[in-house]
């Protein structure tokens, strides 16, 4: 089935939920590509869910996640099982790809901080992260798992991302405005091409590497 969105064809229901359990981490998220910006995300990583939120409202998605690690270790297996959860479940809520922009390039400012994200729902995952974080952590997040992050979720995603830095001196807000630009990149690429009418945007006819 097929239903309309801006005078043209995308797959109906894009939306996915993906359950990852492990030793380690215990996750559960659902992704509403069509949502209103609505967040009920527990990860038990306050400034993550911060982030999450970020995703949420800007990219227009809805995002229900409740997460458990061993966060006594520390974030690193639960901040990348989220990541890697998040990929499948966008994979998987878009379907064949058929009909949408791909592309998506968006440049955020917070105050003195300005962050481009260029993605493409190629199907091919890679990765290009160039932020200079000037502080170890964010309260208690460690900022070098932003990279782990969208590495995880590029992963899974079948997507090709590229983070880079424009200005700024504020660790709090260049990692925020690194997910605001990828909130408003992402919606864009997924969004319906009117003129695309229902075909998939590629010379080679697929975007997924099944």
């Amino acid at each position: 089935m097929a239903s309309s969105l801006n005078g043209t064809q995308v797959a109906a229901g894009r939306s996915a939920t993906v359950s990852r359990q492990t030793k380690e981490t215990k996750v559960s998220l659902t992704i509403n590509l069509d949502g209103t910006g609505v967040a009920k995300v527990s990860s038990k990583i306050p400034f993550l869910d911060h982030m999450l939120d970020q995703i949420a409202s800007h990219g227009l998605l809805d995002i229900t996640l409740d997460a458990d690690g061993d966060t006594w270790i520390d974030d690193h297996h639960t901040n990348e099982d989220i990541g890697l959860a998040f990929g499948t479940a966008l994979a998987q809520a878009l379907g064949d790809r058929k009909g949408i922009y791909r592309f998506g390039n968006f440049a955020a400012p917070l105050d003195e901080a300005l962050v481009q994200v260029v993605l493409d729902l190629s199907g091919r995952p890679h990765l290009s992260y160039d932020l200079q974080i000037p502080t170890e952590r964010i309260g208690s997040y460690e900022t070098q798992l932003v990279e782990h992050f969208f590495q995880s979720m590029v992963n899974t995603s079948g997507m090709t991302l590229h983070i880079r830095q424009l200005a700024g001196k504020n660790s709090h807000h260049i990692v925020e405005a690194t997910f605001k630009a990828f909130a408003r990149a992402l919606r864009q690429a997924c969004e319906a091409d009117p003129r695309r009418a229902g075909q998939v945007a590629s010379s080679k006819g697929v975007l997924t590497q099944q």
